[in-house]
Formats: structure tokens, sequence, C-alpha cells
């Protein structure tokens, strides 16, 4: 956020010398802020509101003026107020498409003050800081704060030249947003228009204690690593479902890949010695294949959504919350249907049920 002062300073001291011709309308200490065209059309944002946020909102000016022989001080406003006064001026002078981006501009900082330089003139200084935000349906996002300084002088005559630089100042922060969001808009994460969405399966080589579903990785008896547990049950199997991802913004798109993690900790399974047959390994392989297919449901599931740039993760998040209840009904109502794999009928039924749903979705 670099502002050139010096050719800011010189732009005020030549207009010092020129100006003269337009006086600022004033009345009750109030500065009324004159029409004057941006010469730029913005592409990416129009200024929907302007928040006022400063300690001191009903004063903007301090400004030296002479009565008789003596020079006084006095304090002044903008018309009507700064907030009201800055979005009225941006209306009539600034294009406003309201197809683009509604900007919020926020006043935390604008005030100018002058002293009597003693020499026969005025010294003055603007101080600025005001930031941009995108208005949300949950308030206001912050995007950027411009800040800045400008001083000059003036004769005790120039009683206008107050209004030409606040004027100013306030054109010089609107021109230098337009260049910064012509900047981000396309790989600003905050400026994203939309949301592409890319699933894959997670992988990991080599394979360590962790096993990712892969159909040409059907599970052994080898892979139940934990000691058994004492109780009724043969075998135990955790299959689990996570995710990732990865998010980079292209042409203003945030482009976001999500690896689904369909796993089994060997470390957390376990299988007692008498089990060790194909049947009871079966069982254990269907409550992996369950996992799959509720983890296939959770991409479906997010691909359907149309996720926007403000709600994508939240969106995502829900969703895997239920697939996760989702997951825990079906491996429940899988061990009741089959009594854990001891209702051979049932178990037959339910493994035709897992191919047909694997092959439906495109696993098998």
């Amino acid at each position: 956020m670099c502002i050139n002062h010096l050719k800011i300073l010189l732009f005020l001291f030549v207009n010092i010398l020129f100006l003269g011709g337009v006086k600022a309308q004033t009345a009750n200490n109030a500065i009324t802020l004159r029409n004057e065209k941006l010469n730029f059309i913005p592409g990416e944002f129009y200024i929907a509101g302007v928040a006022d946020e400063r300690t001191e909102k009903d004063i903007v000016a301090t400004l030296v003026y002479k009565e008789g022989v003596a020079y006084k001080t006095r304090l002044a406003d903008l018309k009507d107020g700064a907030a009201n006064a800055i979005k009225l001026f941006i209306t009539r002078n600034l294009s406003q498409n309201t197809d683009l981006r509604p900007v919020i501009v926020t006043l935390h900082d604008f005030k100018l003050a002058e002293t009597d330089s003693g020499a026969g003139g005025v010294n003055g200084h603007l101080t600025m800081a005001i930031s941009f935000g995108l208005r949300k349906d949950y308030g206001v996002l912050e995007l950027v704060e411009y800040k800045s300084g400008l001083r000059y002088m003036r004769s005790y005559g120039q009683t206008e030249f107050p209004e030409t630089i606040l004027r100013h100042g306030i054109e010089g922060a609107i021109k230098w947003f337009n260049n910064w969001i012509e900047e981000y808009a396309q790989k600003d994460i905050r400026l994203a228009k939309s949301v592409s969405v890319a699933f894959s399966d997670y992988t990991e080589k080599p394979e360590g204690d962790t096993i990712y579903y892969a159909v040409n990785r059907p599970l052994a008896w080898d892979d139940f690593k934990d000691k058994p547990r004492a109780g009724v049950f043969d075998a135990e199997i955790f299959a689990g479902i996570g995710y990732t991802e990865h998010v980079e913004v292209e042409k203003g798109v945030i482009k976001l890949e999500i690896a689904v993690k369909v796993d089994m900790p060997k470390s957390g399974s376990w299988v007692k010695s008498n089990a060790l047959d194909a049947y009871s390994l079966n069982h254990e392989q269907r409550h992996f294949d369950i996992a799959k297919i509720v983890g296939e449901h959770f991409k479906k599931k997010i691909a359907a959504m149309g996720v926007t740039p403000d709600n994508y993760e939240a969106s995502i998040s829900m969703e895997y919350l239920e697939t996760l209840r989702e997951l825990t009904s079906m491996q429940n109502q899988y061990d009741h249907d089959t009594h854990h794999g001891n209702d051979r009928r049932a178990q037959a039924d339910w493994n035709t049920r897992i191919d047909e749903e694997l092959k439906e979705l495109g696993v098998k």
C-alpha cells in the first residue's frame, strides 16, 4: 500500500496558485463537497454504503480564519455528516453498477487540521484511514485498509481549499481501491465469485498402519493387528471416513479438491484365533465396503449442493457430520440384520445389496 505523497503535494501546491474561481459552499460550519466526476468506471465493485467508525463523528476539520486582525480556529463538519456526504458524493460522481460486488467504505480516521503558520499563511494536514469491505448477508467482510496523510499550505483568503483537500482525499482513496481490486479480483479468495469442486480418493504410499479403501486391496487377517478383546465377538474393525481439502483460486473461481478418506487402522482392528476363516473375513470386509458406500454418498451430496464462496466450508462440514451419522446407522443396521455375521442368509442378502450399490456408484 504505497502512495506517492511527493506527487500529491506538488499537485496541491500547484492548485494553491491557480485555484480560486470555485468557492465551496459553507453554512453553519458545514462543508459541502463539490461534484467532480471520477475519471474511471469500476469494473469489479460499486459503493453500497459508507460507515463511520471515527471517535469524533461530528468533526471533520479544524479551520483557521481571519477575524479583523486576529486569526482564529473553528470546527467544521461535512454537510449532513461525513458518511452521508461521502456516500452522496460517490453516488453522484462514480458509476454504480449494482451487478458488481457491493463494497462498504468505513471511515476510521478522516480529519483535517489547520494551524496559523505565523508567516502570513495556513498550514494544513489531512489524515485518513479508510477500510473497504464486501457487504455480506452476515455483515461486512473486510478486504483492505487505505491510509494517507496530506500536508499543504494556503493563504488566508483561500477559504475554499479545505473542501478541495477533503474531496481529493476521498477521490484518491476510491481510485486506490479500484486499482487494488483490479489486481486481486482474480486471485484473492475473498473476492471469488464461484466454487468448483473436484473429488478424489485419498491414498498413501507406502502403506503404513492405515489402510485406505481400494478395490484391488481387500482386507486380510494380517491387517488386524490389535490385541483381541474379551467378550462374545470374534473380530472387530474400525472403518472410518474423513477428507482433506486443497484450495486454490483461479480466475476468480475457488478450485476445491476434496480427497475422501475411507480407512481402517490396523492397530485398531483385531480378530480371535478361532475366527480366522474366509466367511468371517468377508463380514469384516463388508463393514469396510459400507464405509466406502457412505463416503461416495458424501461426494454426491456435496456435488449436488451448489456451494458458494460464502457457504462452502460450513456446508461441507455440516454434511460431513451427517455422513458420520449415516455411517454409524448403516453399520449398526448391518450388524443387527446379520446378527454380527451369525445369520448366514441375512449376510448373503447384505453381500448382494453392498455389491449392487458399489457397482451403481462406479466403485466396482
